[in-house]
């Protein structure tokens, strides 16, 4: 039974959610309901080779359905949302320009914000940002954290870290306006209909412990072993993934495997718990039960409401 719709400016579908969820078998069964194709939203899942430490759907598991922005970029390089929304947008557009149904699949929050919203991204300047990291390095951050303070208030009470300061007060150097300024507001950017996986929290962390372990009994060690061969740690994203830093360390000597399994298990409920919070204060998602036998047809149906014409 087909659930498409003959609506011509059809709403992009995304389906959010915490990792382990089920949002990828979600994501392929509403394709191929609604005349689908995928367009992933996972920033990790951008990186070829690292397919056992980010669940990657397999080539099977797709049942055939085109996936978008999967296996696109280097271990090397670095994840860009602003690339991301570019491409992901164009991914759109070609999808919906051949009569099919985008279907966003991920749990990266502001990569799915950069897609659906209207969002402005501010350049970067490798000189200044150099300087900045530089003036962090010889006088600390205290410095840098007041000048802060004195341009962009709100960003300085927001953001902890230096990498954060120093990309703020970069902003600022570049276009003269606050950090803060660019932040999202809720306003879809083209017609959208977020779908998100409704947990029971305590079956979740129990799911995410089985899944850890199932990696490493799949081979994530010599995953993480083979990436390491080609510049896994050169990459500024993709050697920070959860279970890739953690079996770097027993490469290194440093941690024995089960430390590191263990390590991964509380770093992955941890994101797990921060992805619910950053998706729940999301007022325009319709959330649906994760476990519901009817979870496709139900899902279906909510995109087909969405893309009646109004009268």
């Amino acid at each position: 039974m087909s659930f498409a719709s003959s609506e011509p400016h059809q709403p992009v579908v995304a389906v959010v959610g915490p990792t382990g969820s089920g949002k990828s078998d979600l994501g392929v069964n509403l394709a191929l309901a609604l005349n689908g194709e995928v367009v992933n939203a996972d920033a990790l899942q951008f990186y070829r080779g690292m397919d056992i430490g980010t669940a990657k759907i397999t080539v099977e598991e797709r049942k055939g359905v085109p996936h978008h922005l999967l296996d696109t970029m280097d271990v090397t390089q670095e994840a860009s949302v602003a690339d991301f929304q570019n491409e992901c947008r164009a991914a759109i557009h070609d999808i919906h320009s051949r009569g099919k149904r985008a279907i966003l699949v991920g749990g990266s929050g502001l990569y799915v914000r950069a897609a659906l919203d209207v969002l402005e991204f501010p350049g970067t300047d490798p000189v200044l940002r150099r300087q900045l990291e530089e003036e962090c390095e010889t006088k600390g951050l205290a410095p840098l954290r007041a000048r802060l303070e004195e341009v962009d208030p709100v960003s300085a009470a927001r953001l902890g870290d230096a990498r954060r300061v120093i990309r703020a007060l970069e902003v600022h150097g570049l276009t003269g306006r606050p950090f803060s300024s660019f932040m999202p507001q809720r306003e879809y950017f083209q017609p959208a209909l977020q779908i998100g996986l409704n947990v029971d929290r305590e079956q979740l962390r129990e799911r995410l412990g089985l899944r850890v372990h199932r990696m490493v009994d799949a081979g994530l060690q010599q995953e993480v072993e083979r990436l390491d061969a080609v510049g896994l740690r050169s990459g500024k994203t993709a050697s920070r993934a959860l279970g890739y830093a953690q079996f770097l360390k027993v490469l290194d000597g440093g941690m024995t495997a089960d430390a590191a399994a263990e390590e991964t298990i509380v770093a992955t409920r941890q994101f797990a718990r921060r992805q619910l919070t950053w998706f729940r204060a999301d007022p325009r998602i319709t959330w649906l039960d994760w476990q519901d036998p009817e979870l496709v047809a139900k899902a279906a149906n909510a995109v087909n409401a969405a893309s009646a014409p109004t009268t």
